[in-house]
């Protein structure tokens, strides 16, 4: 195996814990658009979350007009695109926390200096930088180290579509098998799955021990290599890759 020089990290409840903020925050819309079409489901943000988990508005806007067959022009789906991000990002700015030890694991890294740095995201670059600059974490990661699914290419689109890390692998001049990215959802992992790239899974944001457990199961046979409960345990994690 290629000697590991980058990890690559998801952002959204690997690094910070943003994704139950960024689902209550979706919710309403979500709702708007189903009852602009007449459709009389209903979501919280917690079921939103259990259903569209690892994918960005863009993608689960699709997978509802899917689920309930309506259509969505263009014009007005990046409309509500940009009116989801600008609620988001307003939430998160206020209320996002680091996932616990994620920022002192990078701190370890970066004081290494092993290994070069990347955020991996389905969600909006500029939600993603929001994030990691409100918890601290911004500092470790070139802006041009930090890759979305819904903004970095030319055509938008979302985990688990591996386009945003073979994407990531190109601008950073690596191949895929030089790399390790870190995953806490199915979506996230099947996209590094089939970019090539060795996935570490981490399920310390999930609540309780029954749900980490379940989620542990879901992301071995997603394909991750090893998974993680604590950030703790990444360097552990990290060395089980680099060994085989």
């Amino acid at each position: 195996m290629p000697k590991i020089t980058h990890i690559l990290f998801d952002c959204d409840n690997t690094l910070v814990l943003s994704e139950e903020l960024a689902f209550e925050a979706c919710a309403d819309l979500a709702n708007e658009l189903l009852g602009k079409h007449g459709i009389e489901a209903r979501y919280t943000g917690p079921k939103l979350l259990v259903d569209f988990v690892g994918q960005n508005f863009r993608g689960m806007i699709k997978a509802l007009q899917e689920r309930y067959s309506f259509t969505l022009g263009d014009d007005e789906l990046e409309k509500y695109v940009k009116m989801e991000e600008d609620r988001v990002i307003a939430k998160l700015e206020e209320k996002a926390q680091p996932c616990v030890g994620a920022s002192e694991e990078l701190d370890k890294l970066a004081q290494s200096k092993k290994y070069g740095l990347a955020v991996v995201s389905s969600s909006a670059l500029r939600r993603v930088k929001a994030s990691i600059k409100k918890v601290g974490q911004d500092h470790y990661f070139p802006p041009d180290h930090i890759f979305s699914a819904a903004t970095s290419l030319e055509k938008p689109t979302s985990k688990p579509d591996p386009a945003i890390y073979l994407h990531a692998c190109k601008v950073l001049g690596k191949k895929p098998q030089e790399c390790v990215a870190v995953e806490d959802s199915k979506s996230g992992t099947l996209s590094a799955v089939r970019a090539e790239i060795p996935v570490i899974g981490y399920v310390g944001s999930y609540e309780g021990e029954e749900m980490q457990a379940q989620m542990e199961k879901a992301l071995k046979e997603t394909g991750a290599k090893v998974v993680m409960s604590h950030w703790s345990q990444f360097e552990d994690c990290l060395s089980k890759i680099e060994s085989e």
